[in-house]
């Protein structure tokens, strides 16, 4: 069969030769193929490398990084003097004992509507430790010794926190207390 193949293209080789491609066909093909080409470089214009990844997420460390010392440096501030600088536990605690007795008096204003009398009561004691606070604040501005004034306030703190644990304890034992005897009535 191959050596009939092989007959028929001898015979026929003038008509092979007279057709070829017409000029425009190259071009066209040509085109598509440039065509071709192009898109896979648009897609990859849309990706990211790793080096760029990297650069937005180092900037990204950096700004949070200069963001997180200027809140130390200004964050941790009362009425003007940096805690940090006098002493970097002590303002840790500080900071710490503050957030524990404004949590506190959340809880304790809260109550406020359902006992107005024993709130008022408990918010007297507050008020003068608070008071005490605040005049230690002040002295902290003009105080030579900083450092002990700042274990004042701490401590002042921690008192707060304690006598505010004491006046919620109280609260919630009073009101199992209220909360049985109605039961005991029904």
């Amino acid at each position: 069969m191959s050596k009939r193949l092989e007959d028929f293209i001898r015979d026929n080789q003038d008509g092979f030769d007279e057709l070829e491609p017409r000029a425009a066909l190259w071009d066209n093909i040509e085109s598509r193929l440039t065509f071709a080409e192009e898109l896979p470089k648009k897609r990859e214009a849309k990706t990211f490398s790793l080096g760029f990844v990297l650069r937005v997420a180092a900037m990204i460390i950096m700004v949070m990084g200069i963001g997180f010392v200027f809140y130390l440096k200004t964050g941790k501030t009362t009425g003007g003097v940096n805690l940090v600088a006098i002493n970097p536990e002590y303002a840790k605690q500080q900071v710490h004992y503050a957030s524990l007795v404004k949590a506190r008096r959340t809880e304790l204003h809260l109550i406020a509507k359902s006992d107005p009398q024993l709130y008022k009561e408990f918010s007297g004691e507050i008020a003068k430790m608070d008071s005490t606070y605040k005049k230690l604040n002040t002295e902290l501005k003009t105080s030579p010794n900083q450092e002990r004034v700042l274990r004042a306030m701490i401590r002042n703190l921690q008192v707060q926190s304690e006598v505010l644990n004491q006046q919620l304890q109280v609260i919630e034992q009073y009101n199992q207390v209220k909360n049985q005897d109605e039961n005991k009535n029904i």
